[in-house]
């Protein structure tokens, strides 16, 4: 029997019909600036104050060869940023090669844009909380590669709508000062990524969060909330190549792409939904906690624990070596629930095996293959995960699992999750890691279920996200 009853949010009004004065401060402000025309923006800009509202006109407005709108020594406060708004979402349209030049300013609120330039989006290091939101990205194929590229500290990107790119390339790149440092408590939550259509081996991501010279570095950086569709431009969707950085309450929805801790300590994946694409989350590196993500009808490797080319990155390392895989070492993995995917939890080959991982109360249901195909591993902990299906148990260790029927049931929004009577329920036995809730949101109490649903009859808080959860109108 279904155990829920799935609440879908209502419909929203038409991108373009939405004024943006409703979105951020609630009503127009008695210092709103109404331009239209370039000239008159650049010269708002120039004359800014905090708490100024700078409202664009709807229209097309493209920016001379050469020329950019520049934000330059502008200064607002976190109580009463700058913003410069467009009219309504979607109505102000940017052409030309370059849009806004930010440098020396903080507290700037960006929103409501088309943005159609072919030039790169940069917020330097000298800038601090500068906020993106509720805008729509769609670069020119034939401009650079990249479309935002943060160095900030404090930056927000949130409710916009990143899509068509068919190129190689990447949509937010996170980067910081200098070439080890990261930008510090960056914030990527609730947009909406769609179809990188890239078709090449490499060099597609949505997001690449550090590059392997910055791994060592921890940014503290959040990705949350985020919807992907169709992206096919690269394996990893979310690309983490720094230190201490939580990928918690994604969607990825039929891409390619997966998540993946490609370089860089101490990071967690949490309440991830990965849903019919490919890839699932593939982790190097060491200390790391993977819980309560739900990998379901992916063709590809679902959960890989990655071996390495070297044990540890060091700061010492040549450039070639940092590029190399770390082996996955002292990591968790708990209370997840794979189901019917072609690979399952598996390893790989390199010289190094991952080691001290421990892999606990975890839900593997699969019909063909193996459900478990770990390559050489060291003092590895595995304890009560709960198997069921046609598919072989594979080489997880007698005495590690229990095999038996989970009695799940689909849910309206397609997700499989436990019923009354379940042997999952109350059989989850790791202690070491604290867990306030399952990827629904359900408490999880001090007894916990195996997977990464906690059987509850109350409807579930999250699900996986949708169009209208995500992006410019999102709430």
């Amino acid at each position: 029997m279904q155990r829920r009853t799935f609440l879908k949010g209502s419909a929203v009004a038409a991108l373009a019909a939405v004024p943006l004065t409703t979105s951020l401060s609630g009503s127009a402000s008695a210092a709103d600036i109404p331009v239209s025309s370039l000239a008159a923006l650049q010269s708002a800009i120039n004359g800014a104050a905090p708490g100024d509202r700078i409202v664009v006109a709807d229209g097309t407005y493209t920016v001379p060869s050469g020329g950019s709108i520049n934000i330059s020594g502008k200064n607002g406060t976190s109580a009463a940023p700058i913003t410069i708004v467009s009219k309504t979402r979607g109505g102000a349209v940017l052409r030309g090669a370059r849009g806004f030049v930010l440098a020396n300013s903080s507290n700037i609120v960006i929103s409501g844009f088309a943005f159609r330039q072919s030039t790169t989006l940069e917020i330097p290091t000298d800038c601090s909380a500068i906020r993106l939101t509720r805008n729509d990205f769609q670069f020119a194929d034939s401009g650079d590669p990249y479309w935002v590229v943060v160095r900030a500290n404090d930056t927000k990107i949130d409710r916009n709508h990143f899509h068509d790119k068919t190129t190689a390339g990447i949509f937010i790149v996170v980067d910081g000062p200098g070439k080890t440092d990261m930008a510090q408590n960056v914030q990527i939550f609730r947009n909406h990524f769609s179809d990188h259509s890239f078709t090449g081996d490499n060099g597609g991501e949505p997001i690449r969060f550090g590059v392997s010279g910055r791994a060592l570095s921890d940014a503290g950086g959040y990705v949350e909330y985020n919807l992907f569709e169709r992206c096919d431009g690269d394996p990893e969707a979310i690309s983490v190549k720094s230190s201490g950085n939580t990928v918690r309450y994604n969607t990825i929805r039929d891409s390619r792409g997966g998540i993946v801790l490609r370089h860089g300590n101490g990071s967690t994946v949490e309440g991830n939904y990965l849903i019919g694409g490919t890839d699932g989350v593939r982790i190097y590196g060491n200390d790391h906690v993977i819980v309560n993500n739900y990998l379901s009808g992916l063709s590809g490797r679902a959960l890989v624990v990655g071996s390495g080319s070297t044990r540890d990155h060091t700061p010492s390392e040549t450039e070639s070596q940092r590029r190399g895989n770390d082996a996955c070492d002292r990591v968790v993995i708990a209370h997840n629930s794979l189901i019917n995917n072609t690979g399952m939890l598996s390893g790989e080959t390199r010289a190094f095996e991952p080691r001290d991982v421990t892999i606990a109360d975890n839900l593997l249901v699969g019909d063909s293959g193996s459900l478990v195909a770990m390559g050489a591993t060291t003092a590895f902990t595995w304890r009560s995960n709960l198997l069921w299906g046609a598919a072989g148990n594979g080489n997880i260790p007698a005495g590690s699992f229990i095999r038996a029927d989970p009695r799940l049931a689909q849910g309206a929004d397609g997700v499989l999750r436990l019923t009354a009577g379940s042997p999952a329920i109350g059989a989850a036995t790791l202690g070491t890691i604290t867990l306030a809730d399952d990827i629904d949101g359900d408490p999880r109490g001090s007894v916990r279920d195996i997977g990464a649903d906690e059987y509850a009859t109350t409807p579930a808080l999250r699900h996986p996200l949708t169009a209208v959860d995500v992006g410019p109108n999102a709430p």
